[in-house]
């Protein structure tokens, strides 16, 4: 039945007046209390919080924050005293780490505790010792779900606590933060572990994998892996998300795997093997942060997949460039570097270019050339990222150095093409006509233009002779205003 509305409205809220009850107001201290008209307020002989059944004062106090918060209403009556103990969610927050083995010695159990959470104060520290006492008073309890989180600086001289994992036999989801799990101790075993989230941990994850037979979640966030590997080896994952982390191998084995999610980060290159012939959700984004994937001018800044299992959602291979004249003439591995990314198919090809007035067609097909692209690319998006400062090619610049004018491509699934930030200059006119030339089944493009192209007659009849001459398929010219020209009155030249 649901609480009486004065006790979950105002009776644990500091800054609110007592509650009433009939006609006077409950009494917590001494009889000392006067009416505004002078009247003295005698001491009653029930508090009417004693008159409570246990039952319902356990549902008071599960309505609050954290045990800490619990702890203060023995104030209110000596029925509460003790009570927290026969809670089954158990929230450890700002309380002094000492007292928290000791308080958990204090539960009563069965029936097991459906939620315990430990959330060690800044403040303190702790050794390792200290910790994997707690950890394993904790197990005793044989949480459902079970939460430990520790501050950075917790362990002691600012080092991470070192833990050896003890068996929580009936826990479904655990999650740790900032801790080194430095191994499973023979004959541990987590059999009803479905969930695992570690945050800024580190340590033999492989180990601890090998233990959770019912895994199908694993998050990972801002981890250290040793030797700079992630290593992914479960055969009941269904789910899997890592976040922020640097590496150079991803090796991932997950043969009932449907959902993965992935943001790392590669200083060189990377290797990568992924295991994981069912998987429907895909998002993959690796971020390069050394020009060390190189094609003449051009580097490698991001790589992403995305793939959905949702209809009209196309999967999508995403390439971020930009241009340092600094590179030529390194041997070109971007090729190479992108392939190792190809994990899943995908059907639209998404370029942000940033070509500081370079020109791209060289890169473009480049790219179109790379079998897995050129034979299942449904759609290409090309964004031309300009700087505020115009900037202009050099003479004799060796992004013109390669002969891609001339070469002939296959993109016999290609549909449909859209460039944002035309400029309307001669190598993206080039480019134009040799895509409207080598995809037979284009049924639509887009052009959207800049502001200077918009406001230039010439280089927009341009577009259109080109349109008329080399393709049938659908063409839409977009201002930088947004405004749709109408191709179809255009005057050719």
């Amino acid at each position: 039945s649901p609480l009486p509305g004065v006790l979950t409205s105002t009776l644990f809220r500091p800054s609110a007046p007592p509650p009433l009850f009939g006609g006077g107001r409950l009494c917590f201290a001494k009889a000392s209390m006067e009416f505004r008209s002078g009247c003295r307020l005698g001491f009653l002989d029930s508090d009417h919080i004693s008159t409570l059944t246990d039952d319902l004062l356990l549902l008071i106090l599960a309505r609050l924050p954290c045990i800490k918060v619990v702890a203060h209403t023995s104030i209110l009556s000596r029925r509460w005293c003790g009570l927290w103990a026969h809670l089954r969610q158990i929230i450890f927050r700002e309380v002094v780490f000492d007292s928290i083995e000791p308080a958990l010695r204090q539960i009563s159990c069965p029936p097991a505790v459906s939620l315990l959470e430990i959330h060690a104060p800044e403040q303190d520290m702790a050794s390792t010792a200290q910790v994997n006492s707690l950890l394993s008073v904790a197990a005793e309890l044989e949480p459902k779900e079970f939460v430990a989180s520790f501050p950075s600086s917790f362990g002691l001289l600012g080092r991470s606590i070192i833990i050896d994992l003890p068996c929580f036999h009936r826990t479904t989801c655990i999650m740790l933060d900032h801790v080194y799990i430095r191994s499973v101790p023979v004959g541990v075993e987590f059999p009803m572990l479905e969930a695992l989230s570690l945050l800024h941990c580190n340590g033999n994850l492989d180990a601890l994998l090998s233990c959770c037979p019912r895994l199908c979640t694993l998050l990972l966030s801002g981890i250290l892996f040793e030797t700079c590997d992630l290593r992914v080896n479960s055969p009941s994952l269904q789910e899997l998300v890592v976040n922020s982390f640097s590496t150079e191998h991803v090796n991932i084995v997950a043969p009932m795997l449907k959902k993965l999610e992935i943001l790392f980060t590669v200083m060189l290159e990377v290797n990568i093997s992924v295991l994981a012939p069912i998987v429907e959700n895909v998002w993959w984004y690796c971020c390069y942060t050394e020009e060390s994937i190189v094609f003449g001018l051009w580097y490698l800044e991001l790589l992403g997949l995305q793939v959905e299992d949702r209809q009209g959602q196309l999967p999508l291979l995403h390439i971020r460039a930009s241009v340092d004249s600094s590179l030529f003439p390194y041997e070109p591995n971007f090729a190479q570097e992108i392939e190792k990314h190809m994990v899943v198919d995908f059907s639209l090809l998404e370029l942000d270019l940033k070509t500081d007035g370079h020109v791209f067609g060289a890169l473009v097909f480049y790219l179109l050339q790379i079998n897995q692209i050129s034979s299942s690319l449904q759609k290409l998006k090309i964004l031309l990222l300009r700087s505020v400062v115009k900037e202009e090619c050099p003479t004799d610049c060796p992004c013109e150095s390669t002969n891609w004018r001339s070469q002939a491509i296959s993109l016999t699934a290609l549909e449909e093409v859209q460039i944002n930030g035309f400029e309307g200059v001669d190598h993206e006119f080039d480019l134009l006509k040799q895509l409207l030339v080598f995809a037979p089944k284009l049924k639509k493009i887009i052009v959207k233009l800049t502001q200077e192209v918009s406001s230039s007659n010439t280089r927009r009849t341009k577009i259109y002779n080109v349109f008329e001459t080399y393709g049938s398929a659908e063409c839409f010219v977009y201002l930088s205003s947004g405004l749709i020209e109408d191709i179809q009155n255009q005057p050719s030249a």
